[in-house]
């Protein structure tokens, strides 16, 4: 008889049901089980409010984690930056695949770069770390933008350029890659200009713990560099005691010295919205060959954030 088909619990927007289908396809060939997606609404997705007042920690996960405890779904995909940093004891994060590109993008009128747009140029955003960095590259190079708070999924963001309402609207390099809309983007942002948030690019696949058999399984899709970043940034940002609306920016990639992976950067930043005060750090150290690694590097450098005043910058804490 055939095995029963996994259930993939996703959230129901567009790029949630692309990158869920790719990792269904994936995790089809590495169990030999057919797969079916699951949609979940989220208090995220159906929520009006800004993500800053809703909390931001958690609003698109937790409807999923409640199916998985339920045993409603076998295991969930998510975008990584969207998990809180504490992991319950009763799921597992049993794969974090390749990342893809963790750039953030802008798509502007016109086809315009970031450094090409007009004086008092809307830009449209819902994230805080994306205003501070957005609003102090400006301040630094002598330009005037106005950042506009925006929600919405990625049409309704880019309608607002086409409808003339904005001049541009930054969103994440990857889920334009997922959806197959990266022709539209008119400006990749450097990361020296925009640190992207903490595991972006990146997705997380979460299973019950109990779930063994199924959680090694996925572990076939886990990418150890991909991992092993993601934590040391996730680290840093819960050192910082911030959640995913807070205006922080977080990279870790590999130094190769020709073609020998040496060792690993992680760059932080925290800002005031208005640009006004950046805290921007970086520390190098080995490759971390375990999570205990990839963490203590994200602390050391939360450490050093926080002795520079990154703790006055945070805004206010949401209980």
């Amino acid at each position: 008889m055939t095995e029963r088909a996994l259930r993939l619990g996703t959230r129901r927007s567009k790029l949630a049901m692309a990158q869920s289908g790719q990792v269904a396809e994936a995790v089809r060939q590495v169990t030999g089980r057919p797969v079916e997606l699951v949609e979940i609404t989220t208090y995220g997705d159906t929520s009006r409010e800004h993500l800053a007042q809703i909390g931001g920690t958690g609003v698109f996960v937790a409807a999923l984690r409640d199916a998985l405890l339920r045993d409603e779904v076998d295991f969930a995909v998510h975008s990584l930056k969207d998990l809180p940093t504490t992991q319950p004891d009763e799921l597992v994060l049993a794969a974090v695949p390749r990342r893809e590109d963790p750039r953030d993008v802008l798509i502007a009128r016109d086809g315009l770069t970031f450094a090409g747009l007009p004086d008092g140029a809307r830009v449209g955003t819902g994230s805080p770390r994306r205003m501070a960095q957005l609003n102090a590259y400006a301040r630094s190079h002598g330009m005037t933008i106005q950042t506009v708070p925006i929600r919405g999924n990625i049409d309704t963001r880019i309608g607002y350029v086409h409808k003339g309402e904005l001049d541009a609207v930054v969103l994440a390099a990857a889920g334009l890659s997922r959806i197959g809309r990266t022709d539209e983007v008119t400006d990749f942002l450097s990361v020296d200009t925009v640190l992207p948030a903490p595991g972006q690019g990146a997705l997380a696949i979460e299973c019950a713990a109990h779930n063994a058999s199924l959680a090694a399984a996925l572990a076939e899709l886990d990418d150890p560099f991909t991992r092993a970043a993601v934590t040391a940034e996730r680290s840093l940002l819960a050192a910082l005691e911030a959640g995913c609306s807070a205006p922080v920016g977080a990279l870790a990639d590999l130094l190769a010295d020709g073609q020998i992976v040496k060792e690993m950067r992680l760059r932080g930043v925290v800002g005031t919205t208005d640009g006004s005060t950046l805290v921007q750090l970086s520390t190098t150290g080995p490759v971390p060959e375990t999570e205990t690694q990839a963490m203590a590097l994200g602390r050391e450098l939360a450490v050093e954030m926080l002795a520079k005043g990154a703790a006055g910058l945070m805004g206010e804490r949401a209980l």
